[in-house]
């Protein structure tokens, strides 16, 4: 009544009972990197043949993608990147972090009060470091969704790691995520009473497809590909990585120089974004992208970054929404929304993704 979509059939106060893990595509692996709290699960895809790039003087040894999901999801949500750019000869992996996939799983008062940022930061590092070892230090190219994408920005700011590209996939922009909620609040009118009724559960604003399709993904996603979604998500949700992302958490000057692309006049980071996301709307990516201009023409100015500044400049053949230039491709999938590498558009995203890494 009045889309108020009161369930509770997908809400769960317990770590999820063992069961058989899933079955992965073809050429997809499944293993686990063991961090201090537990395992966390790492999907790996296997090149298929030579790397397939139009750049003129591709890499002999291409550098590796690495996948970080945003909350409620998991590695599974990178499944279709993963083999469409394996198909492409690029070797893949993609990171579940603790509560997440077939990681090990806190307990409810654990993960949903006692898991910080920093600590899920801290299982992304450890399996970009596995994976780098795994690939005799070769670095990889960081692809973070949502508040992946926060945690990817913030390990970079933190100087943890360093990479040869970034990918922010819709992601929470490191200035804070508090007009992200905004957008969430308008968009779902009865957010704070269903959480009311649903006793504060972190999940209360995705516990019914409904809520999800609208919060996630475009009008032209089918309902049954929302209800496998909605049967894969984690059973609960830390409340202190949204909140530790709500206002500035990145420095952009720290964060910069580790990312290792010496191609001086090349785009470093890519934002890409959903023409229909709801979350983190066009305005939002756009002030991030400036954000990480501004800071990439001081650096290049004032000879801190080995780059040169170059001109914004609109991409012609993609339209006037995405543009180029002062180290950050701006890019947007038409009609996508949030989880735009699970919606129907998917491989409009990862064309994009692919045009910036054969780049960088």
């Amino acid at each position: 009544m009045f889309n108020f979509h009161l369930s509770y059939q997908w809400l769960h106060w317990r770590r999820p009972v063992s069961r058989p893990l899933p079955r992965l595509p073809d050429g997809v692996e499944r293993f686990f990197v063991q961090t201090a709290g537990g395992d966390v699960e790492v999907l790996y895809a296997k090149p298929k043949g030579p790397a397939k790039t139009s750049h003129p003087h591709p890499h002999p040894r291409p550098h590796p993608l690495f996948f970080a999901h945003g909350g409620m999801g998991g590695a599974w949500v990178w499944l279709e990147y993963l083999e469409y750019f394996s198909a492409r000869g690029i070797p893949c992996y993609a990171v579940s972090l603790r509560g997440h996939g077939n990681s090990w799983y806190p307990s409810f008062l654990h993960m949903v009060y006692g898991t910080t940022k920093r600590m899920l930061a801290d299982d992304l590092v450890a399996g970009i470091r596995w994976a780098q070892e795994r690939e005799s230090g070769n670095e990889v190219v960081l692809v973070g969704h949502s508040s992946g994408g926060g945690l990817s920005q913030l390990i970079l700011s933190e100087q943890d790691v360093k990479v040869k590209g970034l990918a922010l996939v819709a992601a929470v922009p490191g200035f804070g995520s508090f007009r992200v909620y905004v957008n969430w609040w308008l968009l779902d009118p009865w957010f704070t009473l269903r959480m009311v009724f649903h006793g504060w559960h972190p999940n209360s604003p995705l516990s019914h497809p409904a809520l999800t399709k609208r919060a996630f993904f475009s009008e032209h996603v089918t309902d049954d590909l929302v209800k496998r979604f909605q049967q894969r998500i984690n059973s609960y949700e830390s409340f202190l990585w949204p909140l530790g992302m709500g206002y500035s958490f990145v420095n952009p000057r720290k964060m910069l120089p580790q990312i290792t692309s010496n191609t001086a006049t090349g785009q470093r980071i890519l934002i890409l974004c959903g023409g229909a996301d709801k979350l983190m709307t066009l305005p939002v990516m756009t002030r991030l992208a400036d954000m990480y201009r501004a800071a990439f023409f001081n650096l290049s100015r004032r000879r801190k970054l080995d780059a040169v500044g170059d001109e914004i400049n609109s991409i012609s053949e993609e339209g006037q929404q995405d543009t180029t230039g002062q180290g950050v491709r701006l890019c947007v999938v038409p009609g996508a929304g949030h989880h735009l590498q699970n919606d129907v558009q998917w491989e409009v995203g990862a064309q994009k993704l692919l045009t910036f890494y054969e780049q960088l």
